[in-house]
């Protein structure tokens, strides 16, 4: 009888707690699935209707759907590089003594503060700018000419602003992983022979596993949302060569008012991001059970 008066007791004090997680996730996401089966644009409100599967059928022959699907992972893959590799570099060079080591990590984390719209147009008017940019006047000092990223490399160029904010958070993670492996390892693994290099494959890399797979699993959430940097940089252009699927979202429903076929591409999203959480979760799983 104690047993099911505490049960009961626990359910109410969890009722409003999954009330408000209803109202606040699972609503919105049920309202996307109905209107994307909705003929519903603002620019022809008169034309409102049940549609079925029409704005799932359109959106995957709109020419920009397919390339940004390829875009969405080439973005995600190519952060994911730069930002496990640098952050295990950044990581290594920071956990040595140095002087100022503290002010350092400081200027090594800040760049993960800053907002990506703020981020995109620093990148965009004193970096990569082909006419005054920090790149264009390398270009200028080396003798060649200077490179207009964001028009001949518009998703690299996206990549990098991206992962430039991203890499602090990586290295952040991976140096606290690093300052908990063993010294007495290290020390027993020098003692043995072992160059920088076996210590780092044998030694190293092994302990870092867990956290890079933590960090993999994070950023990857977070950078299927990216949105903000093509919005402020490339417009998604040339044509579609930087348009990822959020953007593309954004220009059908926000810029072209369909608003049925935005949430056909949200619901298309959702779908995505759960595969790859769902994915990546059992590679945690996997790993954290070694």
């Amino acid at each position: 009888m104690a047993t099911r008066q505490t049960q009961t007791l626990a359910r109410s004090m969890l009722a409003p707690a999954v009330i408000v997680l209803f109202i606040w996730m699972i609503y919105p996401l049920l309202r996307t699935i109905y209107f994307s089966f909705m003929r519903y644009n603002l620019q022809r409100p008169e034309t409102y209707g049940f549609t079925g599967w029409n704005n799932y059928y359109y959106l995957f022959l709109d020419g920009g759907f397919w390339p940004s699907i390829v875009n969405t992972l080439v973005l995600v893959v190519g952060v994911l590089l730069i930002t496990v590799v640098g952050g295990i570099l950044l990581g290594m060079l920071l956990d040595q003594p140095m002087f100022g080591q503290g002010i350092v990590r400081i200027l090594v984390i800040s760049p993960f503060f800053v907002m990506p719209p703020v981020a995109a147009l620093v990148w965009k008017n004193m970096i990569l700018s082909p006419s005054y940019g920090v790149a264009a006047d390398i270009a200028k000092f080396i003798g060649i000419s200077p490179v207009d990223w964001f028009a001949q490399f518009p998703l690299f160029s996206v990549i990098m602003i991206v992962a430039w904010q991203w890499l602090p958070f990586a290295t952040l993670i991976l140096l606290t992983a690093l300052q908990s492996l063993d010294g007495e390892q290290k020390e027993a693994a020098e003692m043995d022979g072992a160059g920088f290099l076996s210590r780092f494959w044998y030694l190293t890399l092994p302990h870092l596993a867990r956290s890079i797979t933590v960090v993999i699993l994070i950023q990857t959430i977070f950078l299927l949302g990216v949105y903000a940097e093509i919005l402020v940089t490339t417009g998604g252009g040339p044509g579609y060569a930087s348009t990822n699927l959020p953007y593309l979202i954004y220009k059908v429903a926000s810029v072209g008012g369909d608003v049925g076929r935005g949430s056909a591409g949200g619901v298309i999203a959702v779908i995505l991001a759960n595969i790859v959480a769902i994915f990546l979760m059992r590679a945690v799983g996997k790993n954290l059970d070694k």
